[in-house]
């Protein structure tokens, strides 16, 4: 069996090393575009705050180990270019010497990921604007931080633009922040969004909200960012504002509008032995019961485990997502797991809500820190859609546990049942997620009776 993998990735290399830990002696080439492998993402921007201190820091293994330890053939440097499903050929460009290349396949892996969205503004070729998705992208902003850089412009206000605003504050730098819509975070919903608002303003960070970036001037670098507003002046941009499936080398093949690459629960495509996993796949969402795109690292290696068994044979399922996340943002931690109300709404569910103010720990005990809970829930069944938190400290096991319930699809009486844990330092006797859940469960009482709260 001839498996080839076009990504060396969180997806790609998850299968590779599930096919690696369950087959002797595999046969798996690996098509790479660029030269790192299997490094996270995610710590790109504790690297630019120097939180990290350099960026082969966020590798799991190097090229060097794939080959040498595990026997795989990691290639770097190979642009795939197209896919003949027809005649199972991957075909592309060796980027150093330019040369073509041609690798037939047995089972092939789409694993690609998603390129960041660049717009074909003006001045965005100058140099000093930066997307951030790779360990390139972040040696090449810390090189122009070498440079006298006080003034940065950050586009986007999702996870990506929000990381990086405070890693810019952190080494002292004045940002601006510019969002097209009217609120930061778009998953979250308006009233939590506010909070994060409040955040990036008491740590100076200079936010505009529903103002549009038009273009950029400068001689050779950039020097100002034009706006449907104004102008600012900034050396250094940072363009974070979404990302778009890397599936263009593929058509045969059913995908999402946005490029995705559909797949099953065994990560099968639409195109006999072609699996997709990761960024560059659709996600199915457990809620919503049909594909969705939530472009996550936690997604992207469990769908890559279940492609790599797929692959072999093994009859292994993935069983979806929440979209379950959690930002550091400055002082704040921001959790969401399942829909927001926005979701809900387009979804057509009658549905209620309730927000609480409640700490990590014993009201009584000293040091805590608030937390803003927010559950939505169907209002027949007062089974959970989804929950938001920010707060200090106890939002990560908070979100954690409510993940856990919108999977076994729980309701609020159900929240109650739950022995969690309780001492002062961590916890009241009800936790803030069980509050909401007190306050708002019906009892329904024998029959004739009255429902009451």
């Amino acid at each position: 069996m001839k498996y080839v993998i076009i990504g060396g990735d969180a997806a790609g290399m998850s299968a590779a090393m599930e096919i690696v830990r369950n087959e002797d002696n595999p046969q798996i080439t690996v098509l790479e575009a660029g030269h790192i492998y299997s490094y996270g993402q995610c710590g790109l921007p504790y690297v630019i705050s120097g939180e990290i201190e350099k960026s082969s820091d966020v590798i799991a293994r190097s090229v060097e180990e794939f080959r040498s330890k595990y026997g795989i053939d990691a290639r770097t440097g190979h642009e795939v270019r197209e896919v003949d499903t027809d005649n199972k050929v991957v075909r592309g460009r060796i980027l150093h010497s330019l040369e073509d290349f041609e690798v037939s396949y047995d089972k092939l892996l789409i694993a690609t990921g998603a390129a960041p969205v660049w717009p074909e503004w003006e001045g965005i070729s100058l140099k000093g604007i930066y997307p951030l998705k790779t360990i390139p992208d972040t040696e090449k902003i810390l090189t122009a931080l070498k440079k006298d850089v006080k003034r940065v412009a950050i586009i986007g206000g999702g996870y990506i633009g929000l990381e990086l605003a405070e890693s810019f504050r952190v080494l002292d730098k004045e940002v601006r922040l510019f969002q097209r819509g009217p609120q930061l975070a778009t998953i979250f919903d308006p009233e939590m969004a506010e909070l994060i608002l409040r955040e990036a303003e008491r740590k100076n960070v200079q936010v505009h909200l529903e103002e549009e970036v038009t273009h950029f001037t400068g001689d050779d670098s950039v020097q100002k960012v034009h706006t449907s507003k104004g102008e600012y002046e900034a050396d250094l941009v940072i363009v974070a504002i979404g990302v778009r499936p890397s599936t263009q080398f593929i058509e045969k093949a059913d995908k999402l509008k946005n490029g995705a690459l559909v797949v099953n629960e065994r990560m099968e495509t639409s195109v006999p032995d072609v699996y997709a996993a990761g960024d560059c796949a659709s996600h199915y969402h457990i809620l919503k019961e049909q594909p969705d795109y939530v472009p996550l690292g936690t997604t992207a290696n469990k769908q890559g485990r279940i492609a790599g068994l797929s692959m072999m044979g093994f009859n292994n399922t993935f069983k979806g997502i929440l979209g379950t996340s959690i930002l550091k943002f400055f002082d704040l931690a921001l959790g969401k797991t399942g829909l927001s109300e926005k979701e809900v709404k387009e979804l057509g569910i009658d549905y209620e809500t309730n927000t609480r103010i409640g700490h990590d720990v014993a009201g009584y005990y000293p040091g805590k820190e608030t937390l803003y809970t927010k559950l939505i829930w169907e209002k027949e069944t007062q089974c959970l859609l989804g929950a938001q938190i920010i707060g200090g400290a106890g939002v990560d096991k908070r979100i954690d546990v409510l993940a856990v319930a919108l999977t076994q699809k729980m309701c609020l009486g159900e929240l109650l049942d739950l022995d969690l844990s309780y001492a002062p330092p961590y916890n009241g006797v009800w936790d803030p997620i069980q509050q909401i859940a007190k306050r708002n469960w019906k009892l329904v009482k024998r029959e004739g009776e009255h429902e009451s709260n």
